[in-house]
């Protein structure tokens, strides 16, 4: 959305109380109504169309050149939509032009007002320019790109950004689709739910980034509806405000479609990108997008993914991200200078402000409450889990089911049940379980669970077999790499320990300590299993 461009920005002119700033929309856009409520979002102010253009203005900053915005008085500045010129819509404007670079729309009749400046964002744009609308070239400079300045301002926020999506250890995917009917999420509907439920949970993570105008032309509700299934298997939707670059920054790969998000994605660093769908005729050929989708993989099928992801060779992305951006730095600074010539006005004596880090994500996160879990044994103790949310696939060797989370149904056709201790405040009146009243009362309510278990806050966990003389104690060990440690969820560890006492049966663990092996994809984490004590079994959870 344009809009998003321009909040971008408009810090050039933080601290100035010289310069005030107002927001109008120009009529005839589709996803006018969307644009007025995330102006209101910010506390902008507003002014009507008709009020609008009766004024005069000392600048106009618009990020699309299309309506009538030439109706607005004042010098105009001219920014681009989105990261390059990729795409052309062959329903609107010239045949084959780039979008934004069109000549029928930076062409100004007379009495409209002109563009002043328009700002680019590498030499080849000018270049493109200059072929297609010579006259708009001579008022074209490249300043660089502040939307990617952001983004890149914002690579030492990797790990918080992480940390607030829940990512963990894992392989966190990010789907990027654009909007129209080449879209990614238009052309391949099924894929989000496909790769949340194919692939192992305690792997991957899926996060799917939709453009502004998808969002506007489905509303919130519809598209969550839509995606629901996707959802509830634990992707994220981030919101198309800010969220949808933090999330990039924090992605270890992606599946893209022909839109310039996955230009910033490739600018950030060279991670592995895969052509989820090509554009159709909407790409043009040459393009920065061209090259990046004409040098990495492509993904057919959701489950062959881990192996493209493999096939991906460094330099593509950042060859294509060489392609469209320059001055990656002081693109800011650049266009405060280009502000403040058109202006007339000496810049404030600061220094140019800092690009604006990207907030942390806030989407919704949302775990399967009942899982199925596939179960490989190795020999010396090691079990190999690989969960996938419940009846998307193959049922597995168990069904591990959140109490209290999950169906009624669902819980009644556990072989594992667990629950996640939660926190209590100090202080207030209370009727809570023991872990071993709980426990036995779960497995006297549902004949066909095997094991009943607890994760505590600590991340300890308690759990309770069926048959078995006395409840356990697992703990779990983290793995060292490259200097971090990656833990696993408990709860997964869990049904390792589930699936290896059930099998062995009650005499395994007599009255030593055990060790085992979770294995989750390549990582394998130590896990401590002991008879539990009579204090421990009693413990309030």
């Amino acid at each position: 959305m344009a809009l998003y461009r321009l909040l971008d920005v408009l810090p050039a002119f933080a601290g100035d109380e010289r310069v005030t700033r107002c927001f109008t929309l120009v009529p005839g856009s589709d996803f006018g109504a969307d644009a007025l409520s995330a102006i209101e979002e910010t506390g902008a102010r507003t002014v009507p169309w008709d009020e609008a253009r009766s004024r005069t203005y000392d600048l106009v900053v618009a990020a699309s050149p299309k309506g009538d915005l030439g109706q607005l008085r004042g010098p105009h500045v001219l920014l681009p939509h989105g990261a390059g010129f990729n795409k052309t819509l062959r329903y609107e404007g010239s045949a084959d032009s780039a979008s934004g670079l069109d000549p029928v729309y930076l062409s100004r009749s007379e009495g409209s007002a002109p563009i002043a400046l328009h700002a680019l964002a590498h030499p080849d744009q000018l270049a493109r320019l200059t072929t297609v609308a010579p006259q708009a070239a001579r008022r074209a400079k490249v300043v660089g790109d502040p939307t990617l300045e952001r983004v890149l301002a914002s690579r030492a926020h990797r790990d918080r950004y992480r940390d607030a999506l829940g990512t963990g250890p894992r392989t966190l995917v990010a789907l990027a689709s654009t909007w129209g009917p080449e879209s990614l999420i238009r052309r391949r509907p099924g894929l989000p739910a496909r790769l949340a439920t194919q692939l192992p949970y305690d792997e991957y993570q899926l996060a799917l980034v939709v453009h502004p105008n998808e969002w506007s032309r489905l509303g919130a509700f519809e598209l969550r509806q839509r995606l629901e299934p996707a959802l509830a298997a634990g992707m994220l939707l981030p919101r198309p405000r800010d969220e949808w670059a933090s999330t990039l920054v924090a992605a270890d790969a992606l599946v893209t479609d022909h839109g310039s998000a996955a230009l910033y994605y490739a600018a950030v660093g060279d991670r592995p990108v895969v052509a989820g769908c090509r554009g159709g005729d909407e790409l043009l050929p040459g393009s920065p997008m061209d090259v990046l989708l004409g040098g990495v993989p492509e993904l057919g099928a959701a489950e062959d993914l881990p192996k493209v992801l493999r096939a991906y060779r460094p330099g593509r992305a950042s060859d294509a991200a060489d392609a469209a951006f320059t001055h990656r730095h002081d693109a800011l600074r650049r266009l405060r200078d280009e502000f403040y010539a058109l202006l007339d006005l000496a810049p404030p004596t600061l220094p140019a402000p800092a690009a604006t880090p990207l907030p942390l994500p806030a989407a919704p996160r949302r775990t399967p409450s009942a899982f199925d879990v596939h179960v490989e044994f190795r020999e010396g103790g090691g079990v190999v889990i690989a969960r996938h949310p419940a009846g998307t696939g193959t049922p597995g060797h168990h069904l591990a089911v959140e109490h209290g989370a999950a169906s009624e149904q669902l819980a009644r056709s556990a072989g594992l049940l667990y629950r996640r201790q939660l926190p209590r405040s100090p202080g207030t009146a209370g009727l809570n379980w023991t872990f071993d009243g709980w426990a036995r009362q779960v497995l006297s309510d549902s004949p066909g669970c095997r094991t009943a278990a607890t994760v505590l806050a600590t991340g300890r966990c308690l759990l309770h077999v069926r048959g078995h003389d006395r409840s356990y104690v697992l703990e779990t060990g983290p793995v060292a790499e490259n200097g971090r440690l990656a833990r696993v969820d408990p709860a997964a560890a869990v049904s390792a320990a589930h699936a290896w006492l059930t099998r062995t049966g009650p005499t395994a663990t007599s009255d030593t300590e055990v060790s085992l092996t979770c294995v989750v994809g390549e990582r394998a984490f130590p896990v401590r299993l002991r008879p539990a004590t009579d204090g421990e079994a009693q413990q309030e959870v």
